[in-house]
């Protein structure tokens, strides 16, 4: 059907329903709808990207393909804008002018249209508010590696007040994706390979967020990890249970716990299908069975994509019909498809106006509820604006310091006073080396190199204070001419600090990061050959791997004395390492992926049934050199008394505790892990997932008692008919201190009957911790 130009295009009345505010903002949007014309309501459905880059040097493939033809700001507003795209995190702009120039576009849009409705403004804060001299956090998969989902969402707190402070409303995060191949250059943007870990860590991060009045935008919904190969956009060939079982369970979570009011799709095809065009996922999943009532934005130029890279449309007005009908509301980053070819398919009834008057409703619902249809809201920009301040350079560090995992360590560490210490690698020294690929300086002030980065980035030659540094290499050149200087000062010393690693970037300009995927899980360049060479040396060396993916390390450094992990730890990611290798901080970190042994033999991760681990029916050994769940500190803790009580029945809950006691001499945090082993089941389940865990700090010779309320719902999963369920039989709930390190097993066993669950089953698991001195 044709969608129709209302008749009366009057000024609206004085006191209109729209602002209303004793209505709800669902009532609201709808007596909106009704007075719109079609250009008016095509308008609220796109973002404009003002100074994108169109010459294609920008940050994304295409980017000038789709930006080269912007109409004038004038024409562009005049019937109302949805929203503005990245005000602050386009180009380096002084925090309050940027704020001031935000309020006069504003103030501009509001001018323009016959309702006075202001943009929607989003920005990316994956690791923190994406703008200039604002502080850079640790990236996702550190967040993963703090096991600490209190500390993450007091992060994304700061970052919120940050951005409302500033004239934002929604950002682009947190990354919900489960890792399944660390090939993808996205995977320092994940939490980590388990969807109880992603799922907890990623609803306190949305939780601190939409509590500072900041719209979270759940990325990338859904499959968008588990590509073939591990390369960017590429196809993904999952089956149901996967995409059920081990991906979405995060976003329902984030959902459902955290309160996010907006999802993005996912750039990938799923068997076949683009999910910008998937209305089973959009639609069906997302809205009819789990009630989601917030909107759906695109991914930048997803729509178009349909067209230009998917092929499952013919030019973009089938493009924007087809995204429309999926359950995309909103077209960003700018516009293009439901722009011009959106009204122009609309007035020759291509596409159905019903579809635009659904997705218009979601989009002004949300803007009532920010406030930005009440009667005389005006832009108000700050005095001063600090994005940098002390409190959130604390909770960078505090994160950081958390993050950072102990991998091996022969006594070698903490690092003696007095030792001569040579400081070697290409990361050592690189005050970008510690930022991931969504950072700002990494993201957007790499392409303004006549900006300064406007942070204080301590590199870790700068917090060791080293005797002696050498880079040997590059992060990935192959000039091996300074392997022999970093030899020679690794002889020559007592102890050797070798860090190596990743540099991030975008589309092939970093070793990590959007675009930057991997062939193998080798080190990049030539770092490998410094590694060896180092070694070979005989000095004591700390392998110091600062990445944003795990990179294979087997037999070739076995040598080393001691290893430490740490995934792109922000911008006070280099004084936590230096604290961590001093032992003036215990490490408390706790891989969020395996360690492989091997570069080849992906994808694999420890959520594999037994056939996907070590066997004598393959010659290939998946073993990870580290499992997923280990880290080590620089004191000893013993576990004991491990029990559970009563009946578990398949529709009830059993307790389940573990004592904890610091047997050290240094106060200490323990990671407690609490895995589900299900022996038998109606189809193949991995050996061991992660259901709850707890981070337990301890002063020397103190205990506690760590005690999981486990819902049978916690077990379930989906059957061989497709749908989830909670299956009575035999389980083992397993303490761990990490997937491959029990502690404990408490063997069990569920009764009743067979029983189905969906959506609204118990997501979370319960922990509490009950203290107390030792008395022994």
């Amino acid at each position: 059907m044709s969608i129709q130009t209302p008749v009366d295009e009057s000024p609206p009345p004085a006191q209109p329903a729209w602002r209303d505010p004793t209505l709800s903002p669902v009532e609201r949007a709808r007596a909106l709808v009704a007075l719109m014309t079609v250009e008016e309501k095509v308008a609220q459905l796109y973002g404009v990207w003002v100074g994108a880059d169109g010459s294609g040097a920008g940050v994304a493939p295409r980017q000038d393909e789709m930006t080269r033809d912007m109409p004038p700001w004038s024409e562009v507003i005049r019937h109302g804008l949805g929203q503005l795209t990245r005000p602050f995190g386009t180009a380096p702009v002084d925090p309050v002018r940027g704020a001031r120039s935000l309020a006069a576009a504003q103030a501009e849009i509001v001018a323009a249209n016959r309702f006075g409705i202001p943009a929607q403004v989003h920005e990316e804060c994956l690791t923190g508010f994406a703008a200039w001299r604002a502080t850079v956090f640790p990236t996702p998969l550190a967040w993963g590696a703090s096991f600490d989902p209190d500390l993450v969402a007091e992060m994304s707190g700061h970052i919120g007040r940050s951005m409302r402070a500033a004239g934002v409303h929604q950002g682009l995060a947190p990354v919900l994706d489960v890792t399944r191949d660390y090939r993808w250059g996205r995977t320092e943007e994940t939490i980590g390979e388990d969807p109880y870990l992603v799922g907890t860590v990623g609803s306190a991060y949305v939780r601190g967020l939409e509590d500072a009045g900041i719209v979270a935008t759940l990325k990338h919904f859904a499959g968008y990890s588990a590509s073939r190969g591990g390369r960017n956009h590429a196809p993904v060939p999952m089956g149901p249970r996967e995409l059920s079982d081990v991906i979405l369970p995060p976003f329902e979570m984030a959902l459902r716990i955290g309160g996010a009011r907006s999802v993005m799709n996912s750039y990938a095809e799923i068997d076949g299908v683009p999910v910008a065009a998937d209305a089973g996922l959009l639609t069906r999943l997302l809205r009819d069975e789990w009630g989601f009532t917030g909107i759906v934005v695109s991914d930048y130029f997803s729509v178009r994509f349909l067209e230009r890279t998917h092929f499952v449309a013919a030019d973009g007005a089938a493009a924007a019909g087809l995204a429309l009908r999926a359950g995309i509301d909103v077209e960003l980053p700018t516009v293009d498809t439901f722009g011009a070819p959106l009204v122009d398919a609309l007035r020759r009834g291509d596409v159905d106006g019903a579809l635009v008057d659904r997705a218009l409703v979601r989009v002004l619902a949300q803007k009532a509820e920010l406030g930005l249809l009440d009667e005389g809201w005006r832009p108000a920009p700050p005095d001063a604006l600090d994005l940098d301040d002390e409190a959130g350079r604390d909770i960078a560090l505090r994160l950081a310091r958390q993050s950072v995992v102990l991998l091996r360590n022969d006594g070698v560490l903490p690092l003696a006073p007095g030792r001569r210490v040579a400081l070697v690698g290409p990361v050592a020294d690189d005050p970008l080396g510690f930022l991931g690929c969504y950072a700002f300086p990494t993201h957007v002030g790499v392409n303004h190199p006549d900006v300064e980065i406007g942070l204080d980035l301590p590199t870790l030659r700068e917090s060791l204070a080293p005797d002696v540094f050498e880079p040997g290499c590059t992060v990935a050149g192959d000039d091996t001419s300074g392997i022999a200087a970093a030899v020679a000062a690794a002889r020559d010393s007592d102890v050797c600090v070798l860090a190596v690693g990743d540099r991030a970037g975008m589309f092939g300009r970093g070793t990590s990061g959007e675009g930057c995927d991997a062939v193998d899980l080798t080190l990049p360049g030539v770092q490998r050959d410094l590694v060896r060479a180092v070694l070979a040396t005989g000095t004591p060396t700390v392998l110091v791997v600062l990445s944003g993916r795990p990179y294979a390390l087997g037999d070739e450094v076995a040598g080393a004395a001691a290893v430490v992990q740490a995934f792109f730890p922000g911008q006070r990611g280099g004084q936590a390492i230096a604290e961590v290798l001093t032992g003036a901080v215990d490490p408390s970190g706790r891989l969020p992926v395996s360690i492989p042994r091997d570069a080849g033999g992906v994808p694999t991760t420890y959520l594999s049934p037994p056939l996907g681990r070590r066997s004598d029916v393959s010659s290939v050994d998946p073993t990870p050199a580290f499992p997923f769940g280990h880290g080590l500190g620089y004191t000893t803790f013993e576990w004991t008394d491990a029990s559970s009580d009563g009946i578990w029945t398949t529709d009830g809950e059993v307790t389940a505790a573990v004592t904890v006691r610091n047997t050290g001499r240094r106060a200490g945090t323990e990671v407690v892990q609490l895995y589900l082993h299900d022996p038998v089941a109606q189809t193949t389940r991995p050996v061991v997932r992660l259901v709850g865990y707890a981070r337990v700090p301890l002063a020397p010779g103190a205990r506690a008692r760590v005690v999981f309320t486990v819902p049978a719902d916690a077990t379930s999963f989906t059957g061989v008919d497709g749908h989830r369920l909670v299956e009575p039989g035999d389980v083992e709930l397993r303490f761990g201190r990490s997937s491959g390190d029990v502690a404990a097993t408490l063997p069990l066993r569920l009764v009743g009957p067979e029983r189905p669950v969906g959506h609204h089953r118990r997501l979370a698991v319960p922990v509490r911790i009950e203290a107390a001195e030792d008395v022994s």
